[in-house]
C-alpha cells in the first residue's frame, strides 16, 4: 500500500493582467505552502493583508464566477487558478493577489498550468488525504435542471453535459477520464458568453475587462445592426455584420466542444474548494458555479461525517500476511493473537483484519447475555497490527518483540459483537527512533470507526 504524499509548488510565480469584471490591472502570485494548509488566498492590498480559506463555505456569490469572502476580504474569479492547482495535484498553496479578483488572462487555465510546470512540484512528507467515494452522492437543482452526481471510481474522472438555450449551440459533452490529460485537453478551454447576456452583465457593472482575447463570444440570435454596433462600441471591437451568426473571437476554437470543456474546467476549480482530493467519477448535467458550490458544500458535510475513512477491504484479495506469517513475527498465541491477516502495508501504514466469532473466549464473561468485545482488546489488536508494521522492516524480525509504553487519546464509539469484522488501520506518527515507535490506530466495522487510540511502543530484542 503505497501512500501518496502531499505536494506544493517548487517555487513562487506571478501572473499579470486585467480583471474580467473590474477591469483593474492585477497581479496574482502563487507560493509554496506548508503541509495540511490547503489553499489560502491573501489580499495583500488590504490593511492587515487578510487571508481567505479557499473552502466551499466561504463562497458568497456565484453569479458569473466563484467569489470567496471571509470577514471583509473578498476575491472573485478564482476558479481557473484553483482548477490548475487541483488538476496538477497541488495540495498546499498560498495565493496572494493585489485586488478583488484574479486576472482573467486569456480566459483559460493554460498560463497557470505553464507556470506551475515551470517552477515544478515538490513532494512533502505528510500523506495525501484522499476522500474515496464509496456510494452515489447527488445534488439536483429542479429550477435549472442542473444535477451533479459522483460515483465510486478508483481515480478522479469527470464528464460534463451541457444544454444551452440556443439553436446555434445546443447540446455538448466533454469527458476527462485521466487527470493527467488536463493540461492539454481541458486547461486551454476559454470562458464564453452569449451576446444576449453581455448587456445585462455590463448593466450589473460586470465584465469591464472582457474582450475577444479573453472570452469566446457567441452570437447565436440575430439582432438589429445598430444594436450590435452599440455593443461592439461598448466592447471596443470592430463592427460586425449582424446577419452572420456564429462565434466571435480573435483565436479560432480549440475544439468544437470548447465551451463544455471550459465548464469542466470550472467544475474542477469549484471542486478544489472541497478541501481534499477526491477519488470518484463526477457526472455533471447543466453545471454552473451555483450547483457546483452546492455540491462542494454537500461533499464537505459528507467528509465531516466520515472524518477518517475505513480502508477498502476485499475478502477475495490474497493477504500480504496470513495467519502463519503473523505467528512467525508475533509471540502471541491463542487466545491473545488478535490479528488474523494483513491485507495491505506501506512504509508508514498497515491494514489488518480480525474476524470476531461467537466462540471468542472473552465473550464467556463479557458478557454472557450480551457479548461485547472488551475495548482493551481492540487496542491490543491495533498494537499487534502496528507491531507487524514495525517488525516487518527489521532484519530477522522473529528475534524482536514490541511492548506498550503509553496509550493516549483512546475513544470507543460503537460496540463490537460476534459476527463483526474488525479492520485495523495503523499509521506511524514519526519514524522509529532508538527502538521507540509512536502510532495512531483505528478500528472499523464497515464504514464506521468503533475505536481509536494513539500509542507508543518499544522494540526489544528477545532474550
Amino acid at each position: 500500500m503505497d501512500t501518496a504524499k502531499q505536494k506544493t509548488l517548487g517555487g513562487s510565480f506571478s501572473l499579470f493582467g486585467k480583471g474580467l469584471h473590474t477591469g483593474l490591472s492585477l497581479t496574482v502570485t502563487f507560493n509554496p505552502a506548508p503541509e495540511n494548509s490547503g489553499y489560502k488566498i491573501q489580499r495583500i492590498d488590504l490593511e492587515g493583508q487578510p487571508v481567505i480559506d479557499a473552502v466551499a463555505e466561504n463562497v458568497t456569490d456565484t453569479q458569473r464566477g466563484t467569489v470567496l469572502q471571509q470577514g471583509e476580504a473578498r476575491v472573485s474569479t478564482v476558479e481557473h487558478g484553483l482548477s490548475a492547482l487541483y488538476a496538477l495535484g497541488i495540495d498546499n498553496c498560498l495565493i496572494q493577489v493585489n485586488g478583488p479578483e484574479f486576472p482573467i488572462l486569456d480566459g483559460s487555465a493554460t498560463m497557470f498550468v505553464e507556470k506551475i510546470q515551470e517552477v515544478g512540484i515538490i513532494e512533502q512528507v505528510a500523506p495525501k488525504d484522499y476522500y474515496i467515494i464509496r456510494k452515489k452522492i447527488e445534488i439536483k437543482d429542479d429550477q435549472t435542471g442542473s444535477c451533479i452526481t459522483i460515483l465510486p471510481d478508483q481515480d478522479f474522472s469527470i464528464t460534463a453535459m451541457c444544454s444551452f438555450q440556443s439553436k446555434f449551440i445546443s447540446s455538448q459533452f466533454a469527458t476527462l477520464d485521466h487527470i493527467e490529460n488536463y493540461a492539454q485537453d481541458i486547461a486551454p478551454a476559454r470562458t464564453f458568453v452569449f451576446v444576449r447576456d453581455i448587456v445585462p452583465l455590463l448593466e450589473a457593472n460586470l465584465i469591464k475587462g472582457g474582450d475577444l482575447d479573453n472570452a469566446i463570444v457567441i452570437y447565436e440570435k440575430q439582432v438589429e445592426q445598430d444594436k450590435l454596433d452599440k455593443l461592439a462600441d461598448l466592447l471596443k471591437v470592430p463592427h460586425m455584420d449582424a446577419t452572420k451568426i456564429g462565434y466571435m473571437q480573435h483565436k479560432p476554437l480549440m475544439w468544437d466542444n470548447e465551451c463544455t470543456r471550459h465548464k469542466l474546467l470550472d467544475i474542477i476549480g469549484d471542486m478544489a474548494l472541497i478541501g481534499k482530493p477526491i477519488k470518484g467519477r463526477i457526472i455533471a448535467t447543466r453545471p454552473g458555479h451555483t450547483v457546483n458550490n452546492k455540491f462542494a458544500r454537500l461533499m464537505r458535510k459528507e467528509i465531516r461525517k466520515h472524518e477518517v475513512q475505513a480502508p477498502i477491504y476485499d475478502v477475495n484479495d490474497e493477504p500480504l500476511m496470513d495467519n502463519i506469517r503473523i505467528r512467525q513475527l508475533l509471540p502471541h498465541r491463542y487466545p491473545m493473537q488478535l490479528v488474523d491477516k494483513v491485507v495491505s502495508m506501506g512504509a508508514t501504514s498497515i491494514v489488518g483484519i480480525k474476524n470476531i466469532s461467537s466462540d471468542e473466549p472473552f465473550f464467556q464473561g463479557h458478557f454472557p447475555e450480551e457479548p461485547v468485545m472488551p475495548g482493551v482488546l481492540q487496542i491490543e489488536a491495533m498494537a499487534q497490527t502496528g507491531g507487524l508494521l514495525v517488525l516487518s522492516q527489521l532484519e530477522d524480525p522473529e528475534k524482536w518483540s514490541t511492548y506498550f509504553l503509553k496509550i493516549d487519546n483512546v475513544k470507543f464509539r460503537q460496540k463490537v459483537v460476534p459476527g463483526d469484522t474488525l479492520v485495523f488501520k495503523v499509521e506511524l506518527l514519526q519514524p522509529v527512533r532508538h527502538g521507540i515507535s509512536s502510532m495512531k490506530g483505528y478500528a472499523f466495522v464497515g464504514d464506521h470507526i468503533v475505536s481509536e487510540a494513539t500509542f507508543t511502543a518499544q522494540i526489544i530484542k528477545n532474550k
